[in-house]
């Protein structure tokens, strides 16, 4: 059975990338497309535990490897629990975040560079994806769209982090275009899931799912 088709979704916190995933599933479920919907950190029952541990605000002496470790511990046991096993039956994989938010925002974020991509690669070993949505807005007004008392522990980071990050992520893009498509996420949301959607039925069709 050929492999799957592996869709990741980036983008600095408050872009409204998980507003795009959740609109993907619903196209999926129109279309009788079988899909895995999932996210990360979590995905799975220990990660969603590992995932508690990072993003509550009450841990703030977190250190920055404990913090890069705990995001590849949760990463590895979602791609040997469910996406590779779902790519392996010829399934559509798609995620709210992987291993380019690592590279964000621990590599460039944190100004841990190379090391965040050696973890991983023990992580995913060879699960790449095939395409990746970064939806792209400022750091600035990205922050205003979520208000101060819901924002968990890494987007109540300094803004300066947030800079990194963003900065990072238009460099990751910049270096692989065959991979990354770039979505500006000051436009509206059905123009948003417009060219995404348009996107994937490429995709999908070049691969013999629809």
């Amino acid at each position: 059975m050929e492999r799957g088709l592996f869709i990741t979704f980036e983008g600095p916190d408050g872009s409204g990338k998980s507003t795009q995933v959740e609109y993907l599933r619903e196209y999926f479920a129109e279309k009788g497309i079988p899909g895995v919907f999932t996210r990360e950190p979590g995905g799975t029952e220990i990660g969603e535990k590992i995932r508690g541990i990072i993003l509550d605000r009450h841990n703030a002496e977190m250190g920055d490897m404990t913090e890069a470790l705990l995001y590849a511990a949760s990463r590895a046991q979602h791609v040997e629990e469910k996406i590779r096993p779902a790519l392996e039956q010829g399934m559509v994989v798609v995620c709210d975040r992987y291993v380019d938010s690592s590279v964000a925002y621990q590599g460039y974020g944190r100004n841990m560079g190379e090391q965040i991509r050696e973890i991983n690669r023990y992580a995913i070993q060879d699960c790449v994806p095939d395409l990746t949505f970064l939806i792209e807005i400022d750091p600035r007004e990205g922050r205003k769209r979520i208000q101060a008392g819901d924002r968990d522990r890494m987007e109540k980071q300094a803004l300066a982090f947030h800079r990194r990050v963003y900065r990072g992520y238009q460099q990751m893009a910049a270096l692989e275009p065959q991979r990354f498509v770039v979505i500006d996420g000051t436009q509206d949301r059905e123009t948003m899931r417009r060219q995404i959607r348009e996107t994937v039925d490429k995709a999908l069709s070049q691969r013999n799912i629809i």
